[in-house]
């Protein structure tokens, strides 16, 4: 966890300087280790504490290898219509997962109910690839990460693979 000081630059207005607003960013250093898994729910929401994570991680310049607003968190951003660039705004002023999940409920364009948060991040959990494309792509690094697992089907299983290989792990 790394906790980053922003400081919004001073103004000087007439000889006066105006005081600095600080806010204090409690980050994960996705140099050094993964995101929440994929799989991590906050609100009933699959994908949202890993895109969190790698937002923060962004904001601080720690992101590594991940990639905050990439096609998976759209599938999260698109299902509850919160732009990227709104919800990065929220996460720089140093909320926490719970303060940014009531922005997100509040905020959200396409308002759900528990029971289609429960259905969409089950579908979206248990999701594999359809296209042939796709497929090689998982095939591909199914075989590069872990080529003797027998569990890796979905694109979280993947994910969650990758992750661990990525900081050391032995598949």
């Amino acid at each position: 966890m790394v906790t980053v000081e922003l400081a919004n630059p001073c103004s000087v207005g007439q000889g006066v300087v105006k005081q600095r607003n600080i806010m204090a960013i409690f980050a994960l250093d996705l140099t050094k280790q993964a995101p929440r898994s994929p799989r991590v729910r906050l609100g009933g929401f699959v994908i949202l504490p890993r895109c969190l994570d790698k937002g923060r991680a962004t904001i601080i310049r720690k992101n590594g290898e991940y990639h905050y607003d990439c096609p998976l968190d759209h599938r999260f951003l698109n299902f509850v219509g919160i732009k990227a660039a709104a919800l990065k705004k929220q996460l720089a002023t140093g909320k926490g997962d719970g303060e940014i999940l009531t922005w997100i409920t509040t905020n959200a364009k396409f308002k759900r109910s528990e029971l289609e948060i429960a259905q969409w991040s089950t579908y979206v959990e248990q999701r594999f690839p359809t296209d042939t494309e796709t497929r090689e792509y998982v095939n591909a690094n199914h075989k590069k990460y872990g080529p003797k697992r027998e569990d890796i089907g979905t694109f979280f299983d993947l994910l969650d693979l990758d992750d661990y290989v990525s900081f050391g792990g032995k598949p």
